[in-house]
């Protein structure tokens, strides 16, 4: 098996997508479900301003990214790729949640290569930088200019990135799809590398 350089999203891609949704209805007084999720601008879907929006997360961001909940089975298929393949995690988080987010993989006992905390939707650069075979995703946008630059992307399904697909893009549902998609392209390459020598 080839090793692979993965770069993985955090918010919605390792975490559950709506983790954000219990406190942000408490705190606007809003009664949004998964479903209402149709944008990825959480403003949006709120009915407020950014700047509001901004504001709630001053005061709640860390605390939201602390108590999100891991995805179903994404513990386990990337514990068991920690070794095999070169894990970055890629995130559009700033620097000033360096703590929270290696507190939250610590406690998950989850180990990495790297972590960048880029402040930015703008990851192509980092993936670049990484030498990237498979960029693992939930936004939409992020796909999309991924794809552009000539990355293969999978797309893990949510409410708020619906819409067309280039080739290069692959949407999945679960960390199970994700993990032979993986394991596949990590056996054609290696298979490539043999008949290369």
């Amino acid at each position: 098996m080839q090793q692979l350089n993965l770069c993985i999203d955090i918010d919605g891609t390792v975490t559950e997508a709506y983790y954000w949704i219990s406190r942000a209805n408490d705190y606007f007084n809003t009664k949004i479900t998964p479903k209402d999720v149709q944008s990825y601008e959480i403003h949006e879907v709120l009915g407020i301003p950014r700047e509001d929006y901004n504001e709630f997360y001053t005061l709640y961001g860390e605390i939201l990214h602390e108590e999100a909940k891991i995805r179903q089975d994404a513990k386990e298929i990337l514990c068991n790729w920690y070794g095999q393949h070169k894990i970055h995690f890629i995130t559009a988080r700033d620097e000033r949640m360096k703590n929270v987010t290696n507190k939250w993989f610590k406690y998950h006992n989850i180990l990495m290569d790297s972590l960048s905390l880029l402040g930015s939707h703008d990851k192509v650069a980092k993936a670049e930088e990484l030498a990237c075979d498979i960029f693992i995703e939930d936004r939409y946008e992020n796909a999309l200019q991924l794809a552009m630059y000539g990355f293969d992307v999978l797309l893990i399904d949510c409410t708020y990135n619906k819409g067309p697909l280039p080739p290069t893009v692959t949407r999945v549902t679960n960390w199970f799809q994700i993990k032979n998609i993986v394991d596949n392209r990590a056996q054609e390459q290696y298979a490539q590398f043999r008949i290369a020598k």
